[in-house]
């Protein structure tokens, strides 16, 4: 199945040209939730970053010559490659694997005589995890660093850049807090994300409650407000956004459930599947999550996927399955049975 690309306009081919060009130098979190409505504004949305995707990937190809190699470019290098199995991009399944982060794909079996599917996955460890001495948790998201300083009154952790989680140990004697300079974050037992940009700082709560120290009044290069200055209240599944250059009040904002695991899709382990069958991908599954997925049938079995996603997305792989891989699901207590529709 092809794209043609003469029912893509020329606006929608700009439009996707921009977003990918945002997302590769990293979408802020209202940008992510507006590309992600755009995208399923329509599938003809999903097939322009298809399209453009394929594009650049051929072009990059070109960064393997290089003048001082030949005068002449090799004329192979954006050959497309021969694969001995056909392979499908499927419009409503690709704008459902943008939704849940994944990158997926599915293939028809491969022809008689071609070589069998892998049959392990390829495990990547999760984000660097720090333990703290009073037994809190910090999960460090690429780049990001931390300072720790603890005393027998309170509890504070620096942020220095990037993005981090924390699953903060109950001590009401000993209040927890994140610093990144001009914001500060209070927590008593809960668990949290900060994340530090340029222009803001991001807080998203996924349990208890939290205190975002009301920066009001206090610009680049004040010293920050005092502990006691007006809090703003998260409750978990509420975001604040506190600018860097402004002087306002954080912007407080209710997350769904499905944005919330977004944002935090960069934690925990992942498993990366390479042409496996199902029937593999589904034990691989199983090895991680008290939910387990059953494949009963050779048919369904068979099917080769690859992918790469979190090792507890057990709802979304299977939401990806039903929405554009004629799987269906039946549930029952914690099996997911699954099954190729007729």
């Amino acid at each position: 199945m092809s794209f043609s690309a003469d029912i893509i306009s020329e606006q929608i081919q700009e439009a996707a040209a921009s977003w990918l060009a945002r997302r590769d130098r990293g979408l802020a979190a209202a940008e992510q939730d507006a590309y992600l409505e755009w995208l399923y504004r329509s599938p003809l949305h999903g097939r322009a970053i298809v399209q453009l995707e394929r594009t650049w990937s051929a072009l990059n190809k070109l960064e393997q010559w290089r003048p001082a190699h030949s005068a002449i470019p090799n004329p192979d290098l954006l050959q497309p490659r021969r694969s001995p199995s056909r392979f499908y991009w499927l419009a409503p399944a690709l704008t459902a694997a943008a939704a849940l982060g994944l990158a997926f794909y599915l293939w028809l079996p491969a022809r008689t005589g071609s070589a069998a599917p892998r049959r392990a996955a390829i495990v990547h460890p999760g984000p660097e995890r720090l333990a703290l001495d009073d037994g809190s948790l910090v999960d460090l998201n690429t780049g990001a660093q931390v300072a720790v300083h603890f005393t027998p009154t309170e509890r504070r952790v620096q942020l220095v850049r990037g993005e981090a989680h924390f699953t903060v140990a109950h001590n009401a004697a000993r209040p927890f807090f994140v610093d990144t300079g001009k914001v500060s974050v209070r927590a008593v037992g809960t668990a949290f994300s900060v994340a530090l940009a340029t222009a803001e700082v991001s807080v998203l709560v996924t349990e208890g409650k939290v205190q975002v120290i009301d920066p009001a009044g206090a610009l680049p290069g004040e010293p920050a407000p005092p502990v006691n200055a007006s809090p703003t209240y998260l409750t978990a599944g509420q975001r604040a956004v506190v600018s860097l250059t402004e002087a306002a009040a954080p912007a407080v904002q209710d997350v769904t459930p499905a944005e919330v695991e977004r944002a935090l899709a960069w934690q925990g382990l992942r498993l990366e599947f390479v042409e496996m069958p199902l029937g593999d991908v589904a034990a691989e599954f199983n090895r991680y999550n008290r939910q387990q997925l059953t494949v009963n049938d050779a048919r369904t079995a068979a099917i080769v996927v690859g992918g790469n996603l979190r090792a507890d997305n057990v709802e979304g792989f299977v939401r990806l399955l039903e929405s554009g891989f004629n799987v269906r699901a039946f549930r029952h207590g914690n099996s997911i049975i699954l099954r190729q529709a007729p």
